[in-house]
C-alpha cells in the first residue's frame, strides 16, 4: 500500500515535471565529541534530503544525490546515525524522459550504528523514452551494535515504446558483535506495451562473531505486448 500511494504521487508529479524545480536539503548534528557531515545535491526535477548525526564521538556521513531530467522525477533520502561508532549512508535517484517518456526513481538509505560500523547504500535509476513508462525503487538499510553491517540495494528500470518497467529492490543488514552484508540488484525492462516488473530483497542478519551474507539478482524482460514478473529473494540468519 505504501509503495503503491507512493507512486502514484510520483506519477501525478511527472505529468507535470517542466513545473518542478530542484531542491536539496542537507542536515548535520554533532555534540560531545563526535563528527558529523551531510551532502545534498539535486538537478532538474530532483528532490535531495541528507541527515547527518554524531554524538559521543561517533562519525556519521550522509550523502543524497538527485537526478531528474525531462520527464523524470528522481527523490532521494538520506540518514546516517552513529554513537560511539561509523555510520555512513548514500543514496542516489537518477530519472530521465526522452521523446514523451515518463519515469521515477525512488531511492532511501539508512545507516545506524552504537560503537561499530554500518555502511548503508542505495541507487535507483529509471530511464524511459518514446512514451514508455519507468519506475525504480531501491531501500536499503543497515544496523550495527559493536559490529559490521554493510547494505547495497539497486533498482533499474527502461521503458520504451509504450512499454512499462517497474523495480523494486529492499537490503537489510544488522548485526550485533559480528559481520552482516546484504546485495540486492533488481532490472527490468520493457518495451512495445509490454510490462515487466522485478522484485528483490535480501536480509542479512548476525550474532556475535558471527558472519550472514545475502545476495539477491531479480531481472525480467517483455516486449510486443508481453508480460514479465520475477520475484526473489534472500535472507540469512546467523547466531
Amino acid at each position: 500500500m505504501k509503495h503503491s500511494l507512493r507512486l502514484t504521487a510520483m506519477l501525478v508529479l511527472c505529468s507535470s515535471g517542466s513545473l518542478l524545480a530542484a531542491d536539496a536539503v542537507a542536515t548535520s548534528v554533532a555534540t560531545n565529541g563526535g563528527s558529523s557531515s551531510s551532502n545534498a545535491y539535486a538537478t532538474g526535477n530532483g528532490s535531495a534530503i541528507a541527515h547527518s548525526v554524531g554524538t559521543n564521538g561517533g562519525r556519521a556521513v550522509a550523502n543524497s544525490v538527485a537526478n531528474g531530467w525531462r520527464g523524470g522525477r528522481a527523490i532521494s533520502s538520506s540518514i546516517a546515525v552513529a554513537d560511539r561508532g561509523l555510520a555512513v549512508s548514500n543514496s542516489r535517484a537518477n530519472a530521465r524522459g526522452f521523446f514523451g517518456g515518463r519515469s521515477v526513481a525512488i531511492s532511501d538509505s539508512v545507516a545506524a550504528t552504537v560503537g561499530g560500523v554500518a555502511i548503508s547504500n542505495s541507487d535507483a535509476d529509471a530511464r524511459s523514452r518514446f512514451g514508455g513508462r519507468a519506475i525504480s525503487e531501491s531501500s536499503s538499510l543497515a544496523l550495527s551494535r559493536f559490529g559490521v553491517a554493510i547494505s547495497d540495494s539497486a533498482a533499474r528500470s527502461r521503458g520504451r515504446f509504450g512499454g512499462r518497467a517497474v523495480a523494486q529492490s529492499d537490503s537489510v543488514a544488522d548485526t550485533f558483535g559480528g559481520i552482516a552484508t546484504s546485495n540486492v540488484r533488481a532490472n527490468a525492462g520493457a518495451r512495445t506495451f509490454g510490462f515487466a516488473r522485478s522484485n528483490g530483497l535480501g536480509v542479512s542478519i548476525s550474532g556475535p562473531r558471527r558472519s550472514s551474507d545475502a545476495h539477491v539478482r531479480a531481472s525480467s524482460r517483455a516486449s510486443r505486448f508481453g508480460r514479465s514478473r520475477v520475484n526473489s529473494s534472500a535472507v540469512e540468519f546467523r547466531f
